[in-house]
C-alpha cells in the first residue's frame, strides 16, 4: 500500500506493527478512555449507567479505537499490508474512525461556540482541545490497516445521526457551560455527515478502491 491521506504510512508502520508501540498505544486509549468516563460520571451523576456509551461520546470513540486497534495484535512483528480486511472488522475500524473524527472536531467547535466559558483556562480550554485534535491525529492511523464498505458507511451514518438525535431531544449531549441553543445541534449533524464523509474518502471501499492496499 502506498501513502494515502495525511499521515505518512512509515509513521503508522512504527505505531502499529511494533509491539512496545502498539501496546503503549492501547494502555494510553484505555487510562484516556477511564479518565472520560469519570469526567462524565462527575458532571451527570443521574444518567442511568445504560446510557452511558450515548452520553459519554469521547469516552465511546476511545473504546471503538481500542477495539480497533486490538484487532492488530495478532498481528505483530507481520506488515499491515498482511491484516485482513473482513467485512465485520469494515464495520468496527469505520465507526472508529468516524466516532474519533466527529467528537475530536466537535469539541473544537463546541468550546469556540461557548468561548467565553472557557477561555482563557489552561486545562478547561487549551487542555482539552489539544487532546481532542488528537482524536482526529489518532484517526488518521485507521487507514492504513483498514477498509470501509457501503453498509458500514450507510450503518456509521445513521448511528451518528440517532446519537444526535438522542443527545439534543434528550439531553444527552456532553456536558458544557452553556446551553447549546440550536448552532451546537446543527453543528452536530454537520459533523456527522463530514466525519462519515471522511471514511469514505480515506478508508479503502469508500471513494478509495481495495485495490489500492
Amino acid at each position: 500500500m502506498s501513502d494515502w491521506g495525511p499521515l505518512p504510512r512509515r509513521y503508522a508502520r512504527y505505531y502499529l506493527e511494533q509491539t512496545p508501540s502498539l501496546v503503549w498505544l492501547l494502555v494510553v486509549n484505555a487510562v484516556a478512555m477511564l479518565v472520560g468516563v469519570r469526567y462524565y460520571v462527575e458532571t451527570m451523576p443521574d444518567v442511568s449507567t445504560f446510557l452511558w456509551p450515548l452520553y459519554a461520546d469521547s469516552p465511546a470513540a476511545l473504546f471503538l479505537m481500542t477495539l480497533s486497534v486490538a484487532t492488530l495484535l495478532p498481528f505483530l512483528g507481520r506488515s499491515l499490508d498482511d491484516v485482513p480486511l473482513t467485512t465485520p472488522l469494515a464495520y468496527l475500524h469505520t465507526l472508529a474512525l468516524v466516532w474519533l473524527v466527529k467528537m475530536g472536531l466537535w469539541t473544537v467547535v463546541a468550546l469556540n461556540l461557548g468561548f467565553d466559558a472557557y477561555f482563557p483556562a489552561p486545562w478547561a480550554y487549551f487542555g482539552i482541545i489539544v487532546t481532542h485534535v488528537g482524536f482526529v491525529a489518532e484517526g488518521l492511523l485507521v487507514p492504513h490497516y483498514a477498509r470501509t464498505t457501503k453498509g458500514a458507511l450507510a450503518t456509521a451514518l445513521v448511528l451518528a445521526l440517532v446519537n444526535d438525535a438522542l443527545d439534543y431531544g434528550l439531553g444527552y449531549y456532553p456536558p458544557l457551560r452553556y446551553e447549546p441553543g440550536l448552532a451546537l445541534p446543527l453543528a452536530t449533524v454537520a459533523l456527522s455527515v463530514l466525519s462519515v464523509a471522511t471514511a469514505w474518502v480515506l478508508l479503502p471501499g469508500g471513494k478509495r478502491p481495495v485495490s489500492d492496499r
